[in-house]
């Protein structure tokens, strides 16, 4: 799976998704940009948006993308929250669809 990570979360995350392909939003060069532009951004050449961003469902009608999406719920934003959630992550992409949106955590 082609993973994108959302800003807000530490770009050393990616390494943790062993068996996908993840880039962050900044590699993209999307920084900045609203989530509704960065979504469509994403929708043609990725198909999990990865984020802690757990308002984002309530933003965005997340059904009309062409992408799953994956919030973490953590305490904190730092790499040391997240990753115990990484396993669970790497199992829910295997099935997850385009305009799901799962929570993990």
């Amino acid at each position: 799976m082609r993973i994108l990570l959302d800003e807000c979360l530490p770009a050393r995350l990616s390494r943790d998704l062993i068996g996908h392909e993840a880039r962050t939003v900044a590699e993209m060069g999307w920084a900045g940009r609203r989530n509704g532009d960065l979504l469509r951004l994403a929708e043609p050449d990725f198909d999990v948006f990865l984020t802690v961003d757990r308002n984002l469902s309530f933003q965005q009608d997340l059904g009309r993308f062409n992408l799953a999406v994956v919030v973490l719920a953590a305490r904190s934003n730092q790499l040391r929250e997240l990753r115990p959630l990484i396993s669970h992550v790497l199992v829910v992409c295997r099935d997850i669809r385009p305009g799901q949106v799962i929570t993990v955590g």
